[in-house]
């Protein structure tokens, strides 16, 4: 493998009136990633290529990107097994800060809204100058532990169909850290978390194309995550459960107050 033609959409928000296709050409190596082959781009032809990445070993999630249509790591994907023409964009559903780099503000406040840690009723000083270990056993840890390898980079988000159709939905990352926290027996904020979801944007809008699974780097399964929150939802709302009364939830919302009950 000599070269490697490398065609990326361009496209800066403040300047543009639309998005453009540029090809660089690139020489490819043995183990090369498509990460190697834009930073080549940026650093030896074209400075302004705008492109985000850190630590280059499918870590951090910065590098998330569409190549050959598909979201993807561009740290992780090897050049050898794409071909020589490569096809590489932004990240769909997403705004555009310029070229490869996409707003992820929306997607961490997403986040930050399903209160992704760990809550309980009283002791909540022990939280803070822990003196012991919560426990779980390793069955209780297999129930979840696959959603804690969640590295928060959007290529869920990007792949969902009904992300592209409503700006406001959730969205399966963090639907998924919702089940996460749900499923963990160490957290007691379980009737909070479901209150969270089950709202028009939440669970009920995800029709379960199952995407988001498909193109997860670290074999996260989001759709399972999803389904599942639903099951606990709907045994949270039959009527043959008598549900607690409405009081003070145990974790602030985005704006750092005190969520309360109706």
């Amino acid at each position: 493998m000599a070269e490697l033609n490398l065609r990326v959409r361009r496209f800066d928000p403040s300047v543009d009136r639309g998005p453009r296709i540029q090809e660089y050409t690139v020489p490819a190596h043995d183990g090369m990633t498509v990460l190697d082959a834009l930073i080549y781009a940026k650093d030896r032809v074209d400075h302004s290529l705008a492109v985000r990445f850190s630590c280059r070993m499918a870590s951090c999630g910065s590098c998330g990107m569409k190549i050959n249509g598909r979201p993807r790591l561009a740290c992780e994907s090897q050049v050898s097994q794409l071909g020589t023409d490569l096809t590489v964009e932004p990240m769909d559903n997403f705004p555009i800060v310029r070229d490869l780099v996409v707003d992820l503000d929306g997607f961490f406040e997403k986040h930050s809204m399903v209160a992704p840690h760990l809550s309980r009723k009283n002791d909540g000083r022990e939280q803070e100058a822990p003196s012991g270990e919560y426990l779980v056993t390793p069955e209780q840890l297999d129930s979840f532990v696959q959603f804690t390898y969640c590295i928060k980079c959007g290529l869920c988000n990007s792949s969902c169909p009904t992300g592209s159709t409503d700006a406001s939905f959730l969205g399966p990352q963090a639907l998924t850290q919702a089940y996460r926290y749900v499923a963990d027996p160490r957290d007691e904020a379980g009737e909070e978390r479901i209150d969270l979801v089950d709202e028009t944007h939440g669970i009920w809008r995800c029709h379960f194309a199952g995407t988001c699974s498909a193109v997860c780097p670290k074999g996260v399964d989001p759709a399972l995550g999803i389904q599942l929150m639903k099951r606990h939802v709907m045994a949270a709302r039959s009527p043959f459960r008598r549900r607690k009364k409405a009081g003070t939830k145990l974790f602030p919302n985005p704006n750092g107050e005190l969520l309360k009950g109706p």
